[in-house]
Parts: structure tokens; C-alpha cells; sequence
């Protein structure tokens, strides 16, 4: 009970500033010199609900197959909660802080916390209003945090889970968001970013190897084999991820439009290269291609192409999943085998290493009489887009990784990060939640 007073402390302190502070949202003319289309709203809501698809059950099912059986309804739980967590700060003041303009670059003003003042208003450059804006961008900052529960699985505590989770979406999440989409100074270098390679994947990816390696290890890693429980499950929630991708990157778009159709396409084809390509691999290094392997290649190849998804054409879709994969795999024994850092669900090689892929593929792809791509912004190059993704990269993984470590760390002290040694090997299903996933009686 302490632990959920705390929590309640925290988010009630968070929250009171912003909300003192917030107004009714007031009426305001429509300052852009579009009109509002119902059919590209349509589109970014149904986008909206396949993101939302994706966090819960995708993502709980995909990581829960992977986990041993007593620790199945942990991983759910975390995630659905911060899931909920980040959705009300996020509209409290998350969305404020990442997409009003701001004076330096860096983070954004207050003047849209609760949504005040949006009311009618158009999203800059879009025939969607500022509030359908909000709620498809609510998705996306839910799910980024909710990725890094795999990091940590098996023995990380809920309070500290949470607690996380919420600073680390404000103070890691937002900034980069307003950095690269809402006009920040990455945006300003030139920064491309279509669907979240860098602002969803690559910070999320750095800070998960980060706490997995502040968490600490599970008990017998690497010596004991933790086999997951249901690969059915993982197969059941990636195509559950696959398939509510299409919102991620198609809605991205932001209309109803032929860039919406490009970016599924090119979604669809990156995915089904890199799960072949990582069946492929197995087949040649272990003997056997696997459901798990075709599941994590399927995502490894999702993950890598959602920078460029809108930017490059269907070709280039297919080799960006092919280097995803070929990349995404050996970077898994790397992190357990050579560093030993127990990323228990391969967090930061699939995600953060597809990310990051993905965001230098990019500035190649992009070209326009070679590739097909979009083509560069006036007065760009290959080489001068290289450099402005290779130091978005760079800035992002810097600063998610320290801030990491120092929430993590500030968390920590009010709520320890995992749980005792004894509940660990119980499991967290029942010594965090009182319940198990599955009674056999």
C-alpha cells in the first residue's frame, strides 16, 4: 500500500501544476487556411485504435509467450499501466510540452495542457484538428515506454515499473518528440523521422539496455535456460503487432492519402523480408527456423523500416528489412553473450538497433533518381541527410541514456528497483498481483 500512496503522491504532484493551471478549452476561430476532412480524420482515428491495438494485446501477448509461465499476467500488467499512466500525462501536459511551438528548440510551452485551446484548431500543415493530432500522438507515447517492459521482465518491481515509466515518458519521450516532430532543433538540422525510428524505437531501445543493466541480472542468466512458455502466444501477438503497424506508420501520413498507402506497403514488405531473412539465418545456424525467430525477425523488420516507411520506395522497403534482420540477430548475442547484459526480451537489439538502422538507411533510400525515394529537401544531399540522421542518432541515444540512468536511479531510491530473490523465483505473477496466469486444477 505505501508503494501505490507513493505513486499517487508522485503523479498527483506532476499533475497539479498543469491541471491548476489548465482553463475550459475556449472556442478558437480556425487559424490555418485549410479545411478540417472528415475522411483523413477517420483515417488517423482508425489509426489511433490500431496503435492502441498494438500496446494492448499485441505487445502483452508477444512478451508474455516469451516469459516463463509464472510470470505471464506481470508483463501484462505493467504494461497496461503504463499504458494508463502516460496517457493522462500526455494530455495533461505531454502533448503541450512536445508539438506547441516553444522559443529554443528543445521543448515546447504549456499553452495546449488538458488540450486547452484546441478547440476547432487545425494540426499545423494537416486537415486533421490538433486534438485528433493528440490522440494518435497519445498512442504512440504510451506504447514507446510500454516496449521496454521486456528489458526488465522476470524481475523488476511494479511501483518502480511505473514510477519509471511516467518521468521517463516527460523527461525522455516528450523532449525528443518536440526535437524532431515538433519542430525542434533536430527537425531544424534536418532530421528525418517518419514513424518513430528514432523518437519511438531508438529511445526506447538505448534506455531498455540501460535498466536491464541497472536492474541487474535474473537469477541463473546466463547459465539456466529460460524457454518461453508459449510461442503460440508470441506468434498470436506479433501478428497482432503486424498488422496494428499498419496505424503506426500508415497513420503517420496524417491523411487519408497515396504516402498512406506507400508507408503500408513499404511497412508490409519491410516485415515479411526480415522475418524470411531471420529464417533463413536459424536455418543455417542452429539447423531449424522457429515461430519465435520468424516472430522477433517480423518485428526486427517493423522496427527498422518505421523511420522511412513514407520516404523510400517498395524496393528499397525490401533491403531495408533484409539489413534489419541481418543486423537485429547478432546484436541479441552480443548484449547477452559479450556484455552480459540481460535484456531479457531483446529490447534494445530489436528495437533500438532496428530503430537506429532504419534512421541511416534512410538518408541512402531517400535518394530519388537512384532509389526512388521522396528525394532530399532542397539544397540536401545524401551525405548532408547521412549527417543530420547520423546526429539525431547520436543526440537521442546521448541523452536517453543518461536520462535513463538518472530516473532510474532517483526512482529507485523511493521504490527499489526489482523484487526479492525469493518472489523472483516464485514469480511475480503471484507474489506482485496475486493471481496466476493459468490454474491447471
Amino acid at each position: 500500500m505505501r508503494v501505490f500512496s507513493a505513486i499517487g503522491l508522485l503523479t498527483i504532484g506532476l499533475l497539479a501544476p498543469a491541471i491548476a493551471a489548465a482553463q475550459p478549452a475556449a472556442i478558437e476561430p480556425d487559424v490555418t487556411a485549410g479545411v478540417l476532412n472528415s475522411g483523413d480524420t477517420a483515417w488517423v482515428l482508425v489509426s489511433a485504435a490500431l496503435v492502441m491495438i498494438m500496446a494492448a494485446p499485441g505487445l502483452t501477448l508477444f512478451y508474455g509467450g516469451l516469459l516463463r509461465a509464472k510470470n505471464f499476467l506481470s508483463v501484462m500488467v505493467q504494461t497496461g499501466a503504463i499504458v494508463a499512466a502516460v496517457s493522462v500525462l500526455w494530455i495533461v501536459i505531454g502533448y503541450s510540452l512536445a508539438f506547441s511551438p516553444g522559443t529554443s528548440g528543445w521543448i515546447g510551452n504549456l499553452d495546449m495542457a488538458m488540450l486547452n485551446n484546441t478547440v476547432d484548431v487545425l494540426h499545423a500543415d494537416t486537415d486533421i484538428s490538433v486534438r485528433t493530432n493528440a490522440l494518435f500522438q497519445m498512442t504512440f507515447a504510451a506504447i514507446t515506454p510500454a516496449l521496454m517492459v521486456g528489458a526488465w521482465a522476470d524481475r523488476a518491481r511494479f511501483g518502480w515499473v511505473v514510477g519509471f515509466s511516467a518521468l521517463w515518458s516527460l523527461l525522455v519521450y516528450v523532449p525528443v518528440a518536440h526535437w524532431i516532430w515538433g519542430d525542434g532543433w533536430l527537425a531544424a538540422m534536418g532530421t528525418k523521422d517518419f514513424a518513430g525510428g528514432i523518437v519511438v524505437h531508438t529511445t526506447a531501445g538505448i534506455s531498455a539496455l540501460v535498466g536491464a543493466a541497472l536492474v541487474g541480472k535474473r537469477q541463473g542468466f546466463p547459465k539456466t535456460i529460460m524457454l518461453p512458455h508459449s510461442p503460440s502466444l508470441t506468434m498470436v501477438g506479433a501478428a497482432l503487432l503486424w498488422a496494428g503497424w499498419f496505424g503506426f506508420n500508415g497513420g503517420s501520413a496524417l491523411a487519408a492519402s497515396d504516402d498512406a498507402v506507400s508507408a503500408i506497403i513499404n511497412t508490409h514488405l519491410g516485415a515479411s523480408m526480415a522475418a524470411l531473412t531471420w529464417l533463413l539465418i536459424e536455418r543455417i545456424k542452429i539447423g531449424k527456423p522457429t515461430s519465435i525467430g520468424f516472430a522477433t525477425g517480423a518485428i526486427a523488420g517493423l522496427a527498422t523500416i518505421t523511420p522511412a516507411a513514407g520516404f523510400v520506395s517498395p524496393g528499397a522497403a525490401i533491403l531495408i528489412g533484409i539489413v534489419g534482420a541481418l543486423v537485429c540477430f547478432p546484436m541479441i548475442q552480443l548484449v547477452k553473450r559479450k556484455l552480459e547484459i540481460d535484456d531479457s526480451l531483446d529490447v534494445f537489439a530489436v528495437h533500438g538497433m532496428g530503430g537506429i538502422t532504419g534512421s541511416l538507411l534512410l538518408a541512402i533510400f531517400l535518394n530519388a533518381d537512384t532509389f526512388g525515394g521522396a528525394g532530399y529537401d532542397e539544397g540536401a544531399s545524401m551525405l548532408s541527410q547521412l549527417a543530420a540522421q547520423g546526429i539525431g542518432v547520436f543526440a537521442v541515444v546521448a541523452w536517453s541514456a543518461l536520462a535513463t540512468a538518472l530516473i532510474a536511479i532517483v526512482v529507485g531510491l523511493f521504490f527499489p528497483m526489482r523484487v526479492g530473490e525469493d518472489d523472483e523465483r516464485e514469480g511475480l505473477d503471484l507474489t506482485s498481483h496475486g493471481e496466476r496466469a493459468w490454474e491447471m486444477d
